[in-house]
C-alpha cells in the first residue's frame, strides 16, 4: 500500500491527517492488529470494530488534556496504539507487558483503569464535574458499547447527567454484541432506533417547516413532540436530558468527525449513537464475532481451528453435569449475565431454552431474579466468573443469604485467570463469600469430585458457592476417592507434616509431596473440600498429629481459608506451626497462570522448594 504516512504515526501527525488519509490509516491499523493479536492472544473483534471510531476521537479531542473514558477497555488496542504504544503492542498481555485493558501507570493517556462494564459515565461526569469546580475548559467522553449498557449503573449516571447537565459526551458504541449476542428490551430498543431512518427524514422537514413558519408557535413544537415519542425511541435518551444525534455510521471517519464537533460544541450533555460492526475488517471475525471476541494466538491466514483437546475443562464439566440433572430436575434454571458460552451453558440453552436465562450484564438482577425463582420453589444455579460476581456481592448476601435461600453459585475462573489481569482475576471470592452467614463454599479437587459436589450442592437447600478454576480439570482418581459429604479428605497417609489444600491446589500438592518423598521428607496431603463451614473438631482430630502443616488456596492468604484454619488450632491449643500460602495482598498483574503461580510462589515447584525448608525445620 502507497502510505503518505509512516508508521507508528506520531500523535501530532493525526490531527492534521485528511479523512482520506485517516482511511488509508484505519487500513494500516488493521493489519497490524491482525498480525498482533493473532500471535499474542486477546480481545480481536471489538477492537477491529473501532478503528475508525478511534480515529476520528484521537482527532477531534486532546488526552490527556480531554478526558476519554472507555468502558470496560478491552475495545482500547487502537487507543494505545496512537498513544505512544504502537511499537510495544507485540507485548499485549504478556507478563510484564503492555496490559489488554486501560492502565493509568502505562500511559497518561490512559483516564480510568478498567475491566468491567457500565463504569465509564459514572467516571466521565467525575471528571467532567471536577472541571466545572475547578474552573477548566476541556471536554469530558465515555464510550460505552450497546452490550455495557444493560448495565444498571449506566443509567444511574445517565439519570445524574442529565439532571445535573454539565457538558459530557457519551458515545454509544453499537454493534449489537457484548460476548454473546445482547438479549433484552435495551437490545430491541436500539434496534429501534437503528432502523428508525424514516423518522430522521421526517424529523429534517418538520423543522424546516418550523423554521420558516415561527408564529404557529407552540402547536407545531407540541406536534414535533408527538411524531418524536410516536417513531423514535431516543426519547429515552433525550427524557433523561441528552441531546441525541444517531444513528451515525461508526466506519465513516467524516461523519464521525463532524458529529463529534457537534457535540463538543454544545456544552451541555450529548449521546452520540454509532453503528459499528464487530470485528470490521477481518472476514472471519465479521461473520463470528462472538467466537472472535477474545481468542488465543491463531493464523490469521486459516482463522480460528476447532479446539482438538481431549481434556476437558472445569467448565465443560460443569455445563454437562448441569445439563443431565436439568433433565432429572425441571425445577433447575440457570441463570448467567452475558456469558452463556463462557460459562458452558451452550447445549443446555439448545436444549431447554426456556430454562436458560442470560440477564445481559446485570449481575445483581441476575441474583435477585435467582432469590425470586428460589422462593417459587424452582433451583436456581447462577453461573458467572469469580471477578464479575463481586458486583453483586450485596444481593448474595441480604437477598440469598439473609433469606437462607437454596441459590446455587458456580463461580468459574476463581483464583488467578491470566492474561486479563488484575480486574479479572477472582482471587477474593474465598474471602467475601466465606464471611457471608448461611453460606456454603465448596472447593473441588478435580473434574470428578465437581461433578459430585454440584449434586450435593442442589440437594442442601440452603446456599451454596461451588468454585472453580479456569483451564482443564484433572482426574485425580489415582490417589483414591472419598464419599462427598462435606467433610475433608485425607488423600495420602498421616504425617508429621502435612499440606491442607482448597480445590484446585490439591495437584500441585500431592506433586510437591512427591518431590518432597524423592528427598526422605514424608508429608500427607489433604482436600479441605467444604472452605465454609470448617469444621474445628474435624480439623482438630484429623491435624493432631501434625507439627507442621502448610495451607495451600488459590486465593488471597491475607484473611483466607489458611488463616481460618490457623485460628481453629491455635484456638484449639494445637502445637502445629502453620505456614499458608496464598496470592499476597495486592492485585496481580497479567501473564499466563504458569507463570504468575511461578512468580509468586504457587506452582508446584515454588510449593515443594518452601515445603522442603518449612518441614526440615522439625526438631
Amino acid at each position: 500500500m502507497n502510505r503518505p504516512f509512516e508508521l507508528p504515526l506520531e500523535k501530532e501527525q493525526l490531527k492534521n491527517m485528511s479523512a482520506a488519509e485517516l482511511d488509508l490509516l484505519a487500513v494500516a491499523i488493521r493489519e497490524e492488529l491482525i498480525e498482533t493479536v493473532s500471535g499474542t492472544g486477546g480481545h480481536f473483534a471489538s477492537n477491529l470494530g473501532v478503528v475508525e471510531l478511534t480515529l476520528a476521537l484521537e482527532k477531534v479531542f486532546d488526552t490527556p488534556r480531554d478526558k476519554i473514558i472507555w468502558d470496560v477497555g478491552h475495545q482500547t488496542y487502537v487507543h494505545k496504539m496512537l498513544t505512544g504504544r504502537w511499537n510495544e503492542l507485540k507485548s499485549l498481555r504478556q507478563i510484564d507487558g503492555l496490559s489488554g485493558f486501560p492502565k493509568r501507570t502505562e500511559s497518561p493517556h490512559d483516564m480510568y483503569d478498567a475491566g468491567h462494564s457500565g463504569t465509564s459515565i459514572s467516571a466521565a461526569l467525575g471528571y467532567a464535574k471536577s472541571r466545572d469546580l475547578l474552573g477548566l475548559d476541556h471536554a469530558c467522553v465515555a464510550v460505552i458499547g450497546d452490550g455495557s449498557l444493560t448495565a444498571g449503573v449506566a443509567y444511574e449516571a445517565l439519570n445524574a447527567a442529565g439532571i445535573q447537565k454539565t457538558p459530557l459526551i457519551v458515545i454509544l458504541n453499537d454493534n449489537e454484541m457484548s460476548i454473546s449476542r445482547n438479549v433484552g428490551g435495551i437490545s430491541r430498543h436500539l434496534q429501534n432506533l437503528r432502523t428508525s431512518s424514516s423518522y430522521l427524514g421526517f424529523k429534517k422537514k418538520l423543522k424546516h417547516g418550523l423554521e420558516a413558519a415561527p408564529k404557529l408557535g407552540r402547536g407545531l413544537e407540541t406536534l414535533r413532540d408527538a411524531v418524536k415519542y410516536a417513531l423514535m425511541p431516543a426519547a429515552v435518551f433525550e427524557e433523561l436530558g441528552f441531546k441525541y444525534f444517531g444513528p451515525i455510521n461508526g466506519h465513516d471517519i467524516e461523519e464521525l468527525i463532524e458529529a463529534m464537533e457537534t457535540a463538543k460544541s454544545l456544552k451541555r450533555p450529548v449521546l452520540l449513537h454509532v453503528v459499528t460492526v464487530k470485528g470490521k475488517g477481518y472476514q472471519n471475525a465479521e461473520k463470528n464475532p462472538d467466537r472472535y471476541h477474545g481468542t488465543g494466538v491463531f493464523d490469521p491466514e486459516i482463522g480460528l481451528t476447532p479446539e482438538t483437546s481431549t481434556r476437558e475443562t472445569f467448565t465443560d464439566i460443569f455445563g454437562k453435569t448441569l445439563l443431565q440433572m436439568a433433565v432429572e430436575d425441571e425445577r433447575i434454571v440457570a441463570i448467567t449475565a452475558a456469558m452463556t458460552d463462557g460459562t458452558g451453558l451452550r447445549e443446555m440453552r439448545r436444549r431447554f431454552s426456556d430454562r436458560v436465562v442470560d440477564t445481559g450484564i446485570a449481575e445483581q438482577h441476575a441474583v435477585s431474579f435467582a432469590a425470586g425463582l428460589a422462593l417459587s420453589g424452582m433451583r436456581p444455579v447462577v453461573a458467572m466468573y469469580s471477578t464479575f460476581l463481586q458486583r453483586a456481592y450485596d444481593q448474595v448476601l441480604t437477598e440469598v443469604c439473609l433469606q437462607n435461600l437454596p441459590v446455587v453459585f458456580a463461580v468459574d475462573r476463581a483464583g488467578i485467570s491470566g492474561q486479563d489481569g488484575e480486574t479479572h482475576h477472582g482471587q477474593f471470592d474465598l474471602i467475601y463469600l466465606s464471611s457471608m452467614p448461611n453460606m456454603t463454599v465448596l472447593a473441588p479437587k478435580d473434574g470428578i469430585e465437581l461433578q459430585e459436589m454440584m449434586r450435593y450442592a442442589l440437594a442442601l437447600g440452603t446456599p451454596c458457592a461451588l468454585r472453580f478454576p479456569k483451564g482443564t480439570a484433572p482426574d485425580l482418581s489415582d490417589w483414591g476417592r472419598s464419599e462427598m459429604n462435606g467433610k475433608m479428605e485425607r488423600i495420602t497417609s498421616a504425617s508429621c507434616n502435612a499440606f491442607v489444600s482448597v480445590g484446585s491446589m490439591c495437584a500441585a500438592a500431592l506433586e510437591a509431596q512427591a518431590h518432597l518423598m524423592g528427598k526422605g521428607i514424608e508429608s500427607a496431603v489433604y482436600n479441605i473440600r467444604s472452605v465454609k463451614p470448617l469444621d474445628p473438631d474435624e480439623l482438630e482430630n484429623e491435624l493432631a498429629a501434625c507439627s507442621r502443616i502448610i495451607t495451600l488456596e488459590d486465593g488471597t492468604a491475607q484473611g483466607g481459608v489458611g488463616m481460618r484454619i490457623a485460628s481453629i488450632l491455635q484456638e484449639s491449643k494445637s502445637s502445629a506451626i502453620v505456614k499458608n500460602i496464598g496470592w499476597p495482598d495486592r492485585f496481580i498483574p497479567h501473564g499466563t497462570i504458569s507463570e504468575l503461580k511461578a512468580r509468586y510462589g504457587l506452582s508446584a515447584d515454588a510449593i515443594a522448594s518452601a515445603a522442603e525448608e518449612f518441614f526440615e525445620k522439625q526438631t
